[in-house]
């Protein structure tokens, strides 16, 4: 006999009289299928069984078997292919990292909030850019803060080099999740942030801190990269905070 019943809960006697509740139980399966495929018993691009087939597998109902499937698509580590066969994803952390900029997107923007979180994020990537990047990445991070300069009067093309500065140090960093999560924290807020870069004297503040952030990565400091990034965060942030306010948000 199963060791769970039709609800999918687990058999009293196993537990010593108590009980699992649903959800436990999916959390259960969505750990053991976790498990495969970290082991690599599962792949990317593998099919799993059926859900008739998991059910007996498990020894479990349908139910709490849906769960635990939903969850790791919601997680990005399963897709719902036509026919209702799930497969593994190709795990990347793009994908990984979608729910996670779902929930903030949809979430009331909070800059406080946000840059606590860039300030945990991106100082990391910025030390270990100081200490991993090669030598070419580093140069074209100080290309790219000195070009600045020339973007001074044009907040368009000044944000599309800021874009390219940020992924230039997460690159060098040489961490694709962590960038992802950077990435996803340097998105939230841009209405509030092209309002600030509008902002007579703002862009060439940021170009100035980000020559002193370029150089420290071009001596291999990672000391003086984290301070002057966490300089250039405030700066970002006290502006974003000003804008948000000067547009009644």
């Amino acid at each position: 006999m199963s060791a769970y019943d039709d609800t999918g809960r687990k058999d009293a006697g196993d537990f010593g009289g108590g009980t699992l509740a649903r959800p436990s139980i999916a959390e259960q399966v969505a750990n053991r299928i976790m498990a495969m495929i970290k082991s690599g018993n599962l792949k990317p691009g593998d099919r799993l069984p059926t859900e008739q087939q998991m059910t007996i597998a498990f020894g479990i109902s349908r139910p709490p078997l849906r769960e635990a499937l939903k969850a790791l698509t919601l997680m990005g580590v399963l897709v719902s292919r036509q026919g209702g066969r799930y497969t593994v994803t190709d795990l990347s952390p793009s994908r990984l990292v979608a729910p996670f900029n779902t929930m903030l997107s949809v979430a009331d923007y909070d800059v406080d909030m946000q840059f606590e979180a860039r300030t945990v994020v991106d100082l990391e990537l910025v030390r270990l850019c100081a200490e991993r990047a090669s030598p070419e990445l580093r140069q074209r991070i100080r290309k790219l803060a000195v070009d600045g300069r020339a973007f001074e009067q044009d907040p368009v093309a000044f944000r599309l080099l800021d874009m390219e500065f940020h992924q230039a140090i997460n690159d060098g960093a040489g961490n694709s999740l962590l960038a992802a999560l950077a990435q996803v924290l340097y998105d939230m807020g841009l209405d509030v942030r092209r309002t600030a870069s509008e902002v007579p004297g703002v862009i060439a503040k940021s170009v100035g801190q980000h020559i002193v952030v370029a150089d420290a990565l071009m001596a291999g400091d990672a000391p003086a990269a984290i301070a002057a990034y966490r300089a250039h965060l405030e700066h970002v942030r006290d502006t974003t905070i000003s804008a948000k306010q000067s547009l009644g948000a």
